[in-house]
C-alpha cells in the first residue's frame, strides 16, 4: 500500500519535468473538482448512514436465528459475496432495473404512472441512476452486506447474562437496550459506519461504469489519467489522490479509535 501512496503524493508535488512544485494544488480552486469532492462525500455519508441502520436492524433480527442454522449460513454466505459485488456487473444490473428502460422504471410508469427519472435532482443531467442521488442505490446494494459482516460479531458478543441482570433488577427490554445494548454496541456501530463510508468514498468501478462525467472524485481522476487531449492535467490526479488520502486518513483514525473502545467489551 505504501508504494502507490508514495507515487501518488510524488506525482502531486512535482511538475511535468520532475521538479518540485506546489502549483498543482491550484486544482482545489476548480469549482468542478470541489463539487466532485462534495458529491463523493455526501454520497458516501448517505450510504454509510443508511447501510449502518438497515444492516444493524438485520443483525439484531438474526440473533433469533440459530448460529449454525440454514438462515445464518445463507445470510453469511450472501453477505460475503454481495459485499464484493460491484463494478460493471452491478452497474448493468441496475441499468436493467432502474435505467431509462429498466424493468422497475417501466413497471412504475405503467402501474402507478410515476416517472422514476422525474425524481432526479438535476433534470438536465440525464436519468436518476446516472446522478449521485441515483448511485445511492447501487452503493447501498454492496454496503448493507458489508455492514452485516462488520457488525454481526459485535452483536453476537452481547452476553445473555447482561439481559438477565437487567431483568433481575426490574428492567425491561427497552431498559436493556438503552443502558446496556446500545452503549456497548455504539463504538462497533459507528466504526462499521466509518468503514462503509471509506469503502463508498473510494469506490470507482461502479461509478465509472454508470457515468462518464466527473461527478465523483475517483471518476475525475480516471478521466485526467486517461485524457489524451486535455493539457496540463498530468499531475492533477496526484493532487486529488492527496486530498483523498487526507480524508481517508482522518476516517481510518476515527475508525481505529472506535475499535479500541469497542475492544474493551470484547475481552
Amino acid at each position: 500500500m505504501a508504494v502507490p501512496t508514495v507515487l501518488a503524493v510524488w506525482g502531486g508535488v512535482t511538475a511535468e519535468d520532475g521538479s518540485f512544485t506546489l502549483a498543482n494544488f491550484s486544482a482545489f480552486g476548480d469549482r468542478s473538482i470541489l463539487k466532485a469532492f462534495e458529491n463523493s462525500i455526501v454520497l458516501s455519508l448517505a450510504v454509510a448512514v443508511a447501510s449502518a441502520i438497515l444492516g444493524a436492524i438485520l443483525c439484531v433480527m438474526l440473533l433469533a436465528a440459530k448460529p449454525n442454522g440454514i438462515l445464518r449460513v445463507v445470510v453469511d454466505a450472501a453477505s460475503s459475496v454481495l459485499a464484493q459485488f460491484g463494478g460493471v456487473m452491478l452497474a448493468f444490473a441496475f441499468i436493467a432495473t432502474m435505467g431509462s428502460s429498466g424493468m422497475f422504471t417501466l413497471w412504475l410508469q405503467s402501474t402507478f404512472h410515476v416517472d422514476l427519472n422525474s425524481l432526479a435532482p438535476d433534470k438536465t443531467a440525464g436519468p436518476l441512476l446516472y446522478q449521485p442521488a441515483g448511485m445511492f442505490f447501487p452503493y447501498l446494494y454492496f454496503s448493507i452486506p458489508l455492514m452485516i459482516i462488520a457488525f454481526m460479531p459485535a452483536v453476537e458478543g452481547l452476553r445473555p447474562q447482561w439481559g438477565e441482570a437487567v431483568a433481575t433488577l426490574g428492567g425491561g427490554r427497552f431498559s436493556y437496550w438503552r443502558h446496556v445494548g446500545a452503549p456497548v454496541l455504539a463504538p462497533s456501530f459507528f466504526g462499521a459506519m466509518i468503514l462503509i463510508f471509506a469503502s463508498a468514498f473510494s469506490s470507482f468501478a461502479t461509478a465509472a461504469a454508470l457515468t462518464n462525467s466527473g461527478i465523483l472524485i475517483p471518476v475525475v481522476m480516471q478521466q485526467d489519467l486517461s485524457s489524451e487531449t486535455a493539457s496540463g492535467v498530468t499531475n492533477i490526479p496526484g493532487v486529488l489522490a492527496i486530498g483523498m488520502i487526507v480524508i481517508m486518513a482522518i476516517v481510518m483514525w476515527a475508525y481505529s479509535v472506535l475499535q479500541r473502545r469497542a475492544a474493551r467489551w470484547q475481552r
